[in-house]
C-alpha cells in the first residue's frame, strides 16, 4: 500500500487520509449547535409558542420543531421546565395569599375601630393603598434607569443622518419632498 497517503498522527502512528469522495455525500452536524438549537426549540415551546411560530422564529421546518420536542430528551425537558415553573408560581401564590389575608385584617381593623382614632380620610388612604396593592395597579415606587452619552463628531453625526434616511428609503417610509428656500422680507 505504498501509493496511499497518510501522515502522522498525534501519538506517531501512521493513518489514511479521509476519504473526501463521501464527506459531500454525508451530512454532518455540529453537536453544539444542535444541543443549542434543541434548547431554543424547547425554550420557547416552553414560553408557549406554537410549533409554525417556533419554526417560523429560528428558520427550521415545523418537522423539526416537531420531532425535537416529540424526542425523549425534548418532553423530558419540557416536563423539568413546567414542573419548575409550576413549583414557583405555587410558591409566589402562596406568599399573595398570605399577604393578602394580612392587608385584609389590617383593612378591617381600621374600618372596624370603634375608638374612634382612624378619621375618615385615614381610612380612604388605607382603602385605596389596600385596593391598589391587591389589584396590583399601585404606582411603581422605584424605577430603575439607565442612560448613555456620547460625544459625536461633526463627520459621524452625518454619518448616522446618511444611514438613517437610508435605513428609511430601503424600509419605504422616506418621503422625498423638496426644500424650498425661505426669503426674510423686512416690511416697512
Amino acid at each position: 500500500m505504498e501509493d496511499v497517503q497518510t501522515r502522522k498522527g498525534l501519538y506517531g502512528f501512521d493513518f489514511r487520509e479521509p476519504d473526501k469522495r463521501r464527506v459531500d455525500n454525508r451530512k454532518t452536524y455540529e453537536i453544539k449547535s444542535l444541543w443549542q438549537r434543541s434548547h431554543e426549540i424547547i425554550n420557547l415551546a416552553a414560553r408557549g409558542y406554537k410549533n409554525l411560530d417556533i419554526a417560523d422564529i429560528l428558520g427550521i421546518t415545523p418537522a423539526t420543531v416537531s420531532n425535537t420536542l416529540n424526542s425523549e430528551l425534548g418532553e423530558r425537558k419540557l416536563s423539568d421546565i413546567r414542573f419548575g415553573r409550576d413549583e414557583e408560581a405555587k410558591k409566589v401564590s402562596e406568599k399573595i395569599r398570605v399577604l393578602t389575608n394580612k392587608a385584609l385584617q389590617t383593612y378591617h381593623d381600621i374600618f372596624d375601630d370603634e375608638s374612634g382614632e382612624s378619621n375618615l380620610k385615614d381610612k380612604k388612604a388605607v382603602a385605596d393603598t389596600v385596593v391598589l396593592e391587591l389589584s396590583g395597579l399601585r404606582a411603581p415606587t422605584k424605577v430603575h434607569s439607565i442612560s448613555a452619552s456620547y460625544t459625536l463628531t461633526d463627520e459621524e453625526l452625518e454619518n448616522f443622518k446618511k444611514r438613517g434616511v437610508e435605513a428609511a428609503r430601503e424600509a419605504g417610509i422616506a418621503i422625498e419632498a423638496e426644500v424650498k428656500e425661505v426669503t426674510h422680507d423686512s416690511v416697512d
